[in-house]
């Protein structure tokens, strides 16, 4: 067969047989249920959903992120991120990287954590108006370790980005780790794939391209200072991680099975709940929210907003990773109808 028709072969294979080989959830940033721009940025937070950004020790600098429509060819967002405020002076033990953790029943398929391991490749696309080399890193739980503990595994390694603002696509293949930990293959944090923006000088001196414990620590590279100037931004979308050697097509999902995917970790869901006339003065109802999907695990929920009618703000409660109750009670002594709307979060992040 030649070179063309192989290739040809495997890009029409994405639709069928390669289905489901991207462990990354809305790697091509399409999903934002918590908004599009989020401004003012000073620490840890979720925002394009399923992407948490890690900050630590930021000094003065502040970031914000976005779901831009700045994008290569065939996809239509990335994630962007960007300095609103520059830190003058980088603290020695600052880390800032953006991050996606993986759930065991995601990642059980990889083999890892044995003598013949599989091999995975990540491929991305990035564009940044600085060029150089830059880190990147992949965890892997150790019997249940979190992301952050010294007992969890990391591979780190670097990329570079040749031309300044210009998308560039990058690919590294990655041998999976043989040393004798405990794979997480449950509903709990198995894996994270790390790009890291910020490094001080106690965090960017970690070994290269080979499986080590964790020390929350980058391996050395041009651009670990995204605070450094309000000039700065990086862009990336695109994201697969995916076992093999070679970087398959981007594994497109439709809008619907990816947003299904998002909400088992978080949704926004809409709630009614209230009685018609005749209900007593003080008596309280309930109404029951049936998620859209199951949770990972029985969620945190925060009520986020609610437009009440001679009643109480609602309370959520009997919560279980299906659903949940919301409550309230009328505030009048008359029997006439009374209601609340709006609609509360369910988070299930890792």
């Amino acid at each position: 067969m030649s070179k063309a028709a192989d290739l040809a072969r495997t890009a029409s294979a994405s639709e069928t047989a390669l289905s489901n080989r991207n462990v990354v959830i809305n790697g091509d940033y399409t999903i934002s249920q918590r908004g599009t721009s989020f401004t003012s940025q000073t620490g840890v937070a979720y925002h394009l959903d399923r992407w948490e950004m890690y900050g630590y020790t930021m000094g003065d600098g502040v970031y914000r992120v976005d779901q831009s429509t700045d994008a290569p060819a065939g996809f239509s967002n990335s994630n962007k991120v960007s300095c609103t405020t520059a830190d003058a002076s980088q603290d020695a033990n600052n880390q800032m990287f953006f991050q996606q953790m993986i759930e065991g029943l995601n990642s059980s398929h990889i083999n890892y954590f044995v003598s013949s391991p599989d091999t995975v490749t990540l491929s991305f696309w990035v564009k940044s108006n600085r060029t150089g080399s830059y880190s990147l890193g992949l965890k892997l739980s150790n019997n249940g370790s979190t992301q952050n503990n010294t007992a969890t595994r990391i591979y780190n390694s670097t990329y570079s980005v040749s031309v300044a603002n210009t998308w560039e696509k990058k690919t590294i293949t990655i041998v999976m780790d043989t040393s004798s930990s405990t794979k997480v293959v449950t509903n709990g944090f198995a894996m994270a794939l790390i790009f890291w923006l910020g490094g001080g000088t106690n965090r960017d001196g970690s070994a290269a391209n080979s499986w080590i414990n964790n020390g929350n620590a980058a391996t050395a590279s041009d651009n670990l200072d995204i605070l450094g100037s309000t000039s700065n931004d990086w862009y990336i979308t695109g994201v697969q991680l995916e076992v093999g050697t070679v970087a398959t097509p981007f594994e497109h999902r439709s809008f619907g099975q990816e947003l299904a995917l998002c909400q088992r970790y978080y949704e926004l869901v809409n709630y009614t709940v209230g009685a018609v006339a005749g209900a007593s003065g003080g008596r309280g109802t309930r109404s029951l929210a049936d998620f859209m999907q199951t949770k990972r695990v029985t969620p945190t929920t925060v009520v986020v907003s609610s437009s009440v009618n001679r009643c109480s703000t609602p309370t959520i409660s009997e919560k279980t990773d299906t659903g949940a109750t919301i409550r309230t009670t009328n505030s009048n002594t008359d029997n006439d109808d009374y209601a609340a709307t709006g609609h509360f979060t369910a988070d299930a992040e890792l």
